[in-house]
């Protein structure tokens, strides 16, 4: 029998306001335990929340960005539950009017198939890569306050609550039941990454859990249009997980249900070290959370002034930037997604090209070195210490001719880790970098090389042209990598045609 999977995605996002939802205490990361905690956040009798107005305004402005709906009226519910890291054994949330839902997101992804060519007369399958489009419903996005977490002590068989986290503002973003790949979950995930930083509401670092996917995941048999019982994993926070934790549990539950057994509807927890699920809980209902409305915090109302304030302030995003990089700079479709991915990104690329005004020469050295040296080095894009002034600075030197794109890696190197003190005129100067335009020194330099490599030579004689990048190379190590390329390329050239 084939199998489909069905997910659907609960996305919680932390938000990037100073202060916690309902009181002033700081939502800085990290901290000594307990240090970003007070009466209010811990829930201690005879507190009263307050909402944070900025939370409202990053969650509509969410809202819209994603194609919801706004609920011009909305309150907050109480959800009870109890569990070590949640002090007040209640978290305030939103059931039945949360702010926005039903909205929309489109993503696109790549995806191989098998496809019948022709070649030699033959038919043949070969794998071809083709773009998918699909749009990935919202059900519902909610206000809520985050919990705190538990430390656990690696050499006794106890746990410490930490609340620093208590109260730090979320929002919940509920997908409908509409991903049927991992590659859709990891391009819906990338796509709500990128909006809320171009918004400038989140920094979605899933390292430090300010953004993460609790997993909704069903089997059925194909072509049913039932849906299986589902399982849900929590708080995975990073997308490669991701990808493990849907393969393993669509395997798991398929061999389960191969050999006539039952799934259960249960909340499962993935091992990053074991790279397998394990049941934490049987899955709750909203019955078993004795939701109520919050007593402490009156509705909220919407204006649609407001509304139109928050659509007047919306940035240029990713899809639309790269459009505008490929018709306003000349960059591929591919090199302008991979530039706009990323906020941080994008905001260099276009001060650098302000400054120094060639748009090609920045995307050689962003795409060669600036992305080379992140993927290497594991380094995020917002912490990039390297300056625009720096770095159109260099270019300028590039373009002038005065150190040659291969001499220019290895200072592009030393200007990206230095620290502010890089200087890089200096370091030229002081590394004897300059580019070598002396032609009589290129042409003497020609002439040895090519006499002490008879082989080389005869090897050029008989035919293979190709020999000729061999010289090049020769001639340009003599020279320290200092030489002008074009200018050895044509004294090569000339040479050997003198043979």
């Amino acid at each position: 029998m084939e199998w489909e999977i069905v997910m659907g995605l609960e996305v919680h996002v932390e938000l990037a306001t100073k202060t916690k939802i309902f009181c002033s205490c700081t939502t800085e990361f990290g901290g000594a335990p307990n240090t970003h905690c007070c009466p209010v956040c811990t829930g201690m009798p005879g507190t009263l929340p307050v909402l944070n107005r900025k939370v409202l305004e990053y969650a509509v402005r969410a809202g819209l960005a994603l194609n919801c709906e706004i609920n011009r009226y909305n309150k907050f519910d109480r959800k009870n539950y109890f569990y070590p890291d949640l002090p007040k054994a209640y978290q305030i949330s939103q059931l039945y009017l949360p702010f926005a839902h039903d909205g929309r997101v489109t993503v696109e992804y790549e995806q191989e198939k098998l496809v019948e060519v022709e070649k030699n007369g033959k038919i043949v399958k070969e794998k071809q890569t083709e773009i998918v489009r699909k749009d990935i419903g919202i059900h519902e996005i909610h206000m809520e306050e985050d919990a705190g977490k538990l430390i656990h002590s690696k050499t006794k068989n106890q746990s410490y609550p930490d609340y620093n986290r208590c109260g730090v503002p979320l929002i919940e973003i509920v997908s409908e039941p509409d991903f049927r790949r991992s590659e859709e979950v990891i391009a819906y995930l990338n796509k709500l990454r990128s909006t809320l930083e171009y918004l400038g509401i989140s920094d979605c670092r899933m390292e430090e859990g300010s953004m993460r996917a609790d997993v909704n995941l069903s089997v059925r048999p194909k072509g049913s249009d039932k849906f299986g019982t589902r399982t849900e994993m929590k708080n995975i926070n990073s997308l490669k997980a991701i990808e493990r934790a849907i393969a393993y549990e669509a395997k798991r539950q398929i061999e389960i249900l191969e050999s006539g057994g039952e799934i259960i509807q249960e909340t499962r927890r993935w091992d990053e070290n074991r790279d397998k699920t394990f049941s934490m809980r049987s899955k709750e209902n909203a019955n078993d959370y004795r939701y109520f409305p919050e007593p402490d915090i009156p509705p909220i109302s919407i204006t649609e002034a407001e509304i139109d304030h928050y659509n007047s302030i919306r940035p240029e995003f990713a899809e639309e930037k790269a459009v505008r990089y490929q018709s306003e700079f000349g960059l591929t479709k591919k090199d302008a997604e991979i530039i706009v991915a990323s906020k941080h990104l994008a905001k260099l690329f276009e001060d650098v090209v302000a400054k120094c005004g060639d748009a090609a020469e920045t995307r050689y050295w962003m795409m060669s070195q600036v992305l080379y040296f992140m993927n290497e080095r594991n380094i995020r894009p917002e912490d990039i210490k390297l300056s625009a002034d720096k770095f159109a600075q260099f270019i300028g030197i590039v373009k002038a001719g005065r150190i040659n794109r291969q001499i220019g890696k290895t200072v592009f190197e030393n200007m990206f880790f230095g620290d502010d003190s890089f200087d890089v005129e200096a370091y030229i100067k002081e590394n004897d970098l300059e580019q070598v335009d002396d032609s009589s020194l290129i042409e003497e330099t020609v002439k040895k090389v090519i006499a002490a490599n008879p082989k080389a030579v005869e090897q050029y004689k008989s035919g293979q042209k190709k020999i000729t990048g061999f010289f090049i190379g020769q001639v340009m190590k003599t020279l320290g990598g200092k030489a002008n390329p074009g200018v050895v390329g044509k004294a090569v050239n000339e040479e050997l045609a003198k043979l």
